[in-house]
């Protein structure tokens, strides 16, 4: 029996939890060199660290906050991002590695509490018409797509084996100030 709560090929979402899946340092940095990133930033599913550390690594001011708790200090714990009605103080963007499952929401709540969002998703997040609002709507500036797969990012203490990435992952970056379509940039994880 199928289990119809999970995508083709995935674990189910009960046995997903919350998503964390950590995100290869490689693919903030690139970020970093492709995009003007604004000095203060909320990472709200900051998990175990790993875009949190290079943002700051980089110069930037990080606050970081998740709905669990993965060992990493948090600037603030147990924090729902969707359920905030504002952003951190002086907060000029949110950047993410979103849980996928709710990443549409996630974009819409973020680009309304900020002028620069930036999640890591699924290039697949391109398909799919209940997401018009948030592709076409005008604010999507650009789609930074990896010439080269991430390495595969498997869920927050996994034990089982360990596979290669056959997802193709991308930048996508919203501008409240942008007008026009989108540009695909391809960039390299450094």
């Amino acid at each position: 029996m199928l289990d119809h709560s999970a995508q083709s090929g995935q674990h189910s979402y009960a046995d997903r939890g919350n998503d964390h899946y950590t995100t290869s340092p490689g693919a903030t940095r690139a970020l970093l060199l492709a995009e003007p990133v604004p000095k203060r930033i909320w990472e709200p599913c900051a998990g175990t660290g790993t875009i949190v550390t290079e943002l700051r690594t980089a110069g930037r001011e990080v606050i970081a906050t998740d709905i669990a708790h993965y060992g990493f200090p948090l600037t603030t714990p147990d924090v729902d991002f969707l359920l905030e009605r504002q952003a951190p103080a002086r907060c000029e963007a949110i950047i993410c590695n979103a849980p996928y499952r709710h990443a549409p929401a996630f974009v819409r709540h973020a680009m309304a509490l900020v002028p620069f969002t930036a999640m890591l998703l699924r290039l697949a997040f391109l398909e799919s018409a209940s997401r018009t609002d948030v592709l076409e709507g005008g604010q999507l500036a650009h789609v930074l797509v990896f010439r080269k797969r991430l390495p595969m990012m498997h869920r927050h203490n996994w034990a089982g084996k360990r596979a290669s990435n056959s997802i193709a992952f991308a930048w996508f970056v919203w501008r409240r100030d942008w007008i026009g379509n989108p540009q695909i940039k391809r960039i390299d994880r450094i």
